[in-house]
């Protein structure tokens, strides 16, 4: 599978040009034939930015229907974050579109961060969809933290074979790119849910300055991440201003356990 991670300045507040520059990203992976394209946590008004409680839309709505077509129209299955208002709240939202612009898979953000709280309802299931390549799971950032494993094992518990992770990574101002902030925080569990259930991991990440909200100072560097099912790590370009398209060819999990052969597998492992 030729998978596309599109890192994108991600601007808090401006869901136009954001958009803008995730369409040209797409277009790039579609000219080389990528069978999707995977893009970063909250896309259209950036991580917990005041917006969100006056400009979140429906899904279906305008924004996922921008990406809805742009699927259809380069017949590539494509994977991004928006911002989601549903009935009275609001949701931090991963969508799975298929190449004939069907959402074929909608994830809300479980293990929000207590600065999101204000922002974001808590999510309250995971699922997984059978694809052409296989069944695919969705979580979002910080669902992937190391004391937020079990969602990833659930996942995998479901049958994942592959799991996508919109993120939206942020660091301190003062972080350079000779600090790597990733090892413990990302490429640790990413890496430990990819080896123990040997299935690929692909987390695409935003980058700029965040401006407006909780976290307004600091600033999203990139990094993207995808881990194969043997644990091989790829990365993309690290820095503030490193919008970045990286093209990875991975090969999905076998789905080779159900049920207890889970705990069968598991047992064995940590015994080795």
């Amino acid at each position: 599978m030729k998978i596309a991670i599109c890192q994108v300045l991600v601007e808090g507040g401006e869901p136009e040009r954001n958009l803008e520059r995730a369409q040209k990203m797409i277009e790039k992976a579609a000219s080389n034939g990528c069978d999707l394209a995977i893009l970063p946590e909250t896309l259209d008004l950036a991580w917990t930015h005041p917006s969100a409680f006056q400009e979140a839309q429906e899904i279906p709505g305008p924004r996922s229907t921008f990406f809805a077509d742009l699927a259809k129209k380069h017949n590539l299955w494509i994977c991004v974050g928006l911002t989601e208002q549903q009935d009275s709240s609001i949701y931090n939202s991963a969508i799975l579109i298929d190449r004939e612009g069907e959402i074929r898979l909608k994830h809300h953000k479980i293990n929000l961060l207590e600065v999101e709280f204000p922002f974001y309802k808590m999510g309250s299931k995971l699922e997984v969809v059978e694809t052409e390549f296989g069944r695919i799971g969705l979580n979002i950032c910080a669902d992937n933290y190391e004391d937020a494993l079990c969602l990833g094992h659930s996942l995998a518990r479901l049958g994942a074979q592959l799991i996508l992770s919109p993120s939206s990574w942020t660091v301190d101002h003062t972080v350079t790119e000779e600090i790597d902030p990733y090892q413990d925080k990302w490429i640790k569990p990413l890496t430990e849910i990819a080896t123990l259930f040997e299935i690929p991991v692909v987390s695409a990440t935003s980058v700029g300055y965040i401006v407006g909200g909780p976290y307004e100072g600091k600033k999203m560097i990139g990094c993207s991440l995808a881990v194969d099912k043997n644990g091989n790590l790829f990365q993309s370009e690290k820095n503030e201003f490193a919008g970045d398209l990286k093209i990875v060819d991975l090969e999905l999990g076998e789905g080779k356990w159900q049920g207890t052969q889970f705990g069968a597998m598991l047992k064995a492992k940590k015994t080795k």
